[in-house]
């Protein structure tokens, strides 16, 4: 959802509030009419977007999934030729800015996938499968004698540190993006380069 710099659609704008708002109160904790009044139309307003508060959540949790998997697969093209410590260094730059930029639907997958219709949580599934698979076999050609196991569990243990961003305060009490960003970059590598020396 961050990668967009035109201004966003009443949808994104929808998504980004009520995404803002389940984080903060929770699913059941937020109606459509607060969600509608967030963005400046009424509730019932709403279900010319959404079916419903399920729908929303669906998109959201869905929509974020297929954007890291189609942002990893962009970047390992665009790379072709480059360096695999290179294009390790290109996965870690996208999720750190999914996890600086969406901080909200990190605490919203945290806490309310399990809302999800199974299909949609499948497909969730499904799609962080995918992008983990991605980082896994980059992760490998970049320190060759990680065994496959190692280098999953090398990236799972990564995403848990470049997720743990809503637990780094309000966003005017951090650092700075930028300063921020470098720290989860290089503290990412130096989990990867510790696993790596195994």
């Amino acid at each position: 959802m961050a990668s967009r710099t035109d201004a966003p659609t009443r949808r994104e704008q929808i998504l980004k509030e009520a995404a803002r708002l389940f984080a903060e109160r929770g699913f059941h904790g937020v109606g459509v009419d607060e969600i509608g009044a967030a963005v400046g139309i009424s509730g019932p307003g709403l279900y010319r977007h959404f079916p419903g508060k399920d729908a929303m959540l669906a998109e959201l949790l869905v929509g974020i999934s297929g954007q890291l998997l189609t942002g990893a697969r962009r970047r390992l093209a665009e790379a072709d030729g480059t360096p695999a410590s290179r294009v390790l260094d290109s996965l870690i730059e996208g999720h750190i800015d999914f996890a600086l930029d969406d901080r909200p639907l990190i605490t919203l997958h945290d806490r309310e996938l399990d809302r999800l219709r199974d299909s949609d949580r499948k497909l969730v599934r499904q799609l962080q499968r995918q992008y983990v698979e991605l980082w896994v076999q980059v992760v490998r050609e970049t320190y060759p004698g990680l065994t496959e196991p190692a280098a999953r569990s090398a990236v799972h243990s990564v995403f848990g540190l470049l997720n743990s961003t809503p637990h780094l305060g309000r966003a005017g009490t951090l650092p700075g993006r930028g300063t921020t960003a470098a720290l989860l970059h290089r503290m990412a590598r130096g989990a990867f380069e510790a696993a790596g020396r195994e």
